[in-house]
């Protein structure tokens, strides 16, 4: 997931590169995001998967569909879309390059992945815009409104665009919690001035010409879940950098959902 990485990057050695195994994922192509959690979810790969699959269903995900993801990690996304919705033609953007090279070599039958910001989509020159666009638990690290001037402009006319971010409650912070929330999320490198409230998010989408917008709260689920499997594991963990970096996440999850002021929510919409 990208906290994890943003957190590492505030530690000596360690940039981006995340131990999936310390999360609970063994594969080659493994996954690395929050998860959705469930009283049914039985495992870190699981819970993951639901979040992807959670995100294919919003933007009606078919076969047929020309596939763009961002941001896609370790590639278990690219995997299950390959194999869960049969993709034929889908591409990928990844800014690591170790990820890419391991993708580029796991899952050969993939168009074309990108070692590439996905704010600078405009720098790839695509053969042809995209029917659907997603962004598995990524997007919040970037302002909304430079994300969307990335992403729109590569979508068809009635092409899908689904993502995660973060959202603000409508409580207004007093100066004392702006300071609090501003170094709690720069640790996750989390702009606090560039969150939104669910008003601000639909005028946003809006104006990039997107409609059909529907924005589900998953934090209980994602937030909540997350830091309550990283608790139950705790016992057993072994110790070492990695492990700070999980427990740090987790516990930051923690927090933004017992206070409410910071929701994870997903969002999806159409191009007009």
């Amino acid at each position: 997931m990208k906290w994890l990485q943003a957190i590492q990057q505030k530690l000596p050695k360690h940039k981006y590169a995340i131990d999936a195994k310390m999360l609970g994922d063994n594969a080659e192509c493994a996954w690395t995001n929050l998860g959705y959690w469930d009283e049914a979810t039985s495992s870190y790969p699981q819970a993951c998967q639901q979040l992807a699959e959670r995100l294919a269903q919003a933007v009606q995900l078919k076969q047929h569909d020309r596939v763009l993801d961002l941001g896609c990690g370790q590639g278990a996304s690219l995997k299950y879309w390959l194999e869960h919705y049969q993709i034929q033609d889908l591409e990928a953007v990844e800014l690591q390059q170790q990820c890419v090279d391991k993708i580029q070599k796991q899952l050969p039958q993939i168009k074309a992945i990108h070692c590439q910001s996905f704010l600078n989509l405009n720098a790839l020159f695509f053969t042809q815009p995209f029917d659907v666009v997603l962004c598995i638990d990524a997007a919040y690290h970037s302002d909304l409104n430079l994300f969307l001037n990335s992403v729109v402009p590569i979508l068809n006319l009635k092409g899908r665009l689904g993502f995660h971010t973060l959202m603000l409650s409508d409580t207004v912070l007093n100066s004392k919690q702006k300071m609090k929330y501003k170094w709690l999320l720069k640790a996750a490198d989390v702009d606090l001035k560039s969150l939104m409230t669910a008003t601000q998010i639909n005028h946003a989408l809006q104006q990039h010409g997107l409609e059909q917008i529907v924005l589900e709260d998953l934090s209980t689920a994602v937030l909540a879940g997350f830091s309550q499997y990283i608790a139950t594991r705790a016992k057993t963990a072994h110790g070492g950098l990695d492990q700070i970096k999980i427990q740090m996440t987790a516990k930051l999850c923690q927090r933004l959902f017992e206070e409410g002021i910071v929701r994870y929510i997903q969002l999806s919409a159409v191009k007009t």
